[in-house]
């Protein structure tokens, strides 16, 4: 296989960049500072019948605001399944391109276009197209955490709660491309016994995380149990109790009452749910090597209660994407959902 080097700058495609920016200062200076956000939100969402779709890794304000809160999957089921008028989601980029796909007819709403992805932009359609020409016929598996335009270039689409269980249902002699997360790719690979080609991604956040600092950490926690996403490193993943996606260790933590102290290897936002399941258990971050005491996606946080009120508000940044491009990244999109019907639905408020 040939080496790729991939950019280590992260770059939103999307964006409008400066434009953007300017506009939605412009746009936050309009906002009365004595106006309810959170009461304004609610108000909004009934007027135009709009859901809230909010990932884990947003805040928790954000959290606590949504319809659904949920990993990829859980969202992606929640979008395919809305009949509200108006799809707000608190996410990143490529969240709301999925939306989008599966619900074309809606307007889909950004708080923040610039609200991208490291590990989607570490793998640009053009490059990613050049690079499978040395895959002639492979099952292209693509991570959800990818833009519509290599999602269109994909047979399947995966998350990291269903990869696993979608590369079991695969013939045993079909070879497999994986792509954009190496780390997710090695840990599927280790799952199932399947060995797959790998495009060289990976989330700057899970990147992160260390395994050297992550036995001290124990060391000085001995009474806590590790919980790790598959997307990081595997050094850190042979440390791990347990291993899976965000809704995994938020379910793995909610079934372990005997267990009271747990070390969290994935995105800081996570824990506001978890301490809400068990708010009697203790939750250390997973120190990373930036030398900060957790990891937070800089691009999730760029979402903001003030930004979600404008967007309901005047109905932008939306969404746009063409045609051929959604029919083409709906089929593999489609084949995720179809596959993945066994598995646990959308979480929602009260669950």
């Amino acid at each position: 296989m040939q080496t790729l080097t991939v950019a280590q700058t992260p770059r939103n495609p999307a964006s409008e960049s400066l434009g953007q920016e300017l506009d939605l200062s412009r746009r936050a200076d309009s906002i009365d500072p004595s106006l309810d956000l959170e009461a304004e939100i609610r108000r909004l969402k009934r007027e135009k019948n709009a859901v809230l779709l909010a990932h884990y890794y947003q805040e928790s304000e954000i959290q606590d605001l949504a319809d659904h809160v949920g990993d990829s999957l859980a969202l992606s089921q929640a979008a395919a399944k809305t009949d509200a008028d108006v799809i707000v989601f608190c996410g990143v980029h490529f969240m709301a391109e999925t939306a989008k796909i599966l619900n074309p007819d809606k307007p889909v709403l950004l708080p923040d276009l610039d609200a991208g992805c490291s590990l989607a932009d570490r793998c640009p359609a053009d490059l990613y197209a050049e690079w499978l020409k040395q895959y002639p016929g492979h099952t292209v598996i693509n991570y959800i955490n990818s833009s519509a335009a290599v999602k269109a270039l994909s047979d399947i689409i995966v998350t990291s709660s269903n990869a696993v269980d979608i590369v079991k249902q695969l013939p045993p002699d079909q070879p497999i491309v994986f792509g954009p997360d190496r780390h997710l790719g090695r840990w599927v690979e280790k799952q199932t016994g399947r060995k797959m080609a790998l495009w060289p991604g990976f989330c700057i956040v899970h990147e992160q995380f260390n395994a050297r600092r992550l036995a001290k950490l124990t060391a000085a926690h001995p009474d806590a149990q590790v919980i790790a996403h598959p997307e990081c490193e595997e050094a850190v993943l042979e440390k791990a109790d347990f291993i899976g996606s965000t809704l995994a260790l938020l379910k793995y933590v909610e079934g372990h009452p005997e267990q009271r102290k747990f070390i969290v290897a994935t995105e800081v936002g996570i824990l506001h749910q978890m301490r809400r399941a068990r708010p009697d258990a203790e939750f250390v971050c997973s120190p990373p090597n930036s030398g900060c005491d957790c990891a937070m996606c800089p691009y999730m946080r760029l979402n903001t209660l003030e930004k979600l009120y404008l967007c309901l508000r005047d109905g932008y940044p939306e969404i746009v994407m063409d045609e051929p491009t959604r029919l083409r990244a709906l089929k593999p999109v489609q084949r995720m959902l179809d596959m993945s019907r066994s598995l646990s639905p959308v979480q929602q408020k009260g669950d």
